[in-house]
């Protein structure tokens, strides 16, 4: 589904929300404390602005008594997504959020990779995959990347352990040019950059990526994900201890100024081994 007609189709879930809300006499604000969200979140969703999470769209099938009406197009249009169900929602919240602060234990995070080392981690997680499947899951990626080229782009604060910047992905000359584009980014005073050297010894968070998001209308939220699995949560007292070690390991890292000249430092150990080879 292009992506036209899938916003076409969330407006039209936004649609019949809003006819089968008003057809129950209940308002904004009655139908989202029934459903345990915001009134502004039921007009989020009623707008196609927000999307509902699928536990969301199950309680409102409930409330409303739709037969499992809006589960069943919920989980028609995550289908049609290039991104596995337990991702989609963090992309839309992703184009709405005004400020995304990332932790990356081990990888480039998916924002600022670049088209060869996507292309890279891909294959090394589908190696039997035709070439037209790890160029739509490359593509999906790239597409994502564009929040960050954007007039409207959040600001963006990302801290990568240093073993994110050791590990070969692609070989040398992708290394370099992956670090480079980040570097660049830095320079171009699109992302605050940090480094959490291995100096730095033990941290919180050490196996998961983790990324908190701020809203101009709506609570903060923290995403972490693993392999094939990831939780959103905006439960405010874990929101606000994921907040506490995102602190902890802003406090451990290099400054950006030193964190910025140890990425140049490492896209040159790359160039030189490229050269080399």
């Amino acid at each position: 589904m292009a992506n036209g007609s899938r916003q076409a189709a969330w407006e039209f879930f936004g649609a019949e929300l809003k006819r089968r809300r008003e057809n129950a006499a209940l308002t904004q604000a009655e139908l989202g404390a029934r459903v345990f969200v915001s009134g502004g979140y039921i007009g989020q969703f009623e707008q196609a602005i927000r999307k509902p999470q699928l536990d969301v769209a199950q309680r409102i099938d409930e409330i409303l008594q739709t037969d499992g009406f809006f589960e069943r197009l919920w989980k028609k249009l995550i289908r049609d997504q290039p991104y596995d169900a337990y991702f989609a929602h963090v992309v839309e919240l992703e184009r709405l959020a005004t400020a995304i602060f990332q932790w990356a234990p081990s990888v480039v995070p998916g924002l600022l990779q670049t088209r060869e080392y996507a292309q890279a981690m891909f294959l090394a997680g589908n190696p039997l995959a035709t070439d037209e499947y790890i160029e739509s899951l490359v593509n999906a990626r790239m597409a994502r990347t564009q929040i960050l080229k954007d007039t409207t782009r959040p600001v963006y604060w990302a801290i990568l352990h240093e073993t994110a910047l050791r590990i070969t992905v692609g070989g040398p000359a992708v290394m370099a040019r992956q670090l480079e584009h980040i570097a660049a980014l830095t320079r171009e005073r699109k992302m605050v950059l940090q480094v959490l050297p291995f100096s730095a010894g033990a941290h919180p968070e050490m196996g998961k990526l983790m990324t908190l998001m701020e809203f101009e209308d709506a609570p903060p939220t923290v995403y972490t994900e693993g392999v094939s699995s990831g939780s959103l949560l905006d439960e405010p007292a874990v929101v606000k201890r994921k907040w506490s070690s995102y602190d902890l390991i802003r406090a451990a890292a290099l400054s950006p100024e030193a964190s910025l000249a140890l990425f140049d430092s490492a896209a040159e150990d790359y160039r030189r081994c490229a050269s080399m080879t």
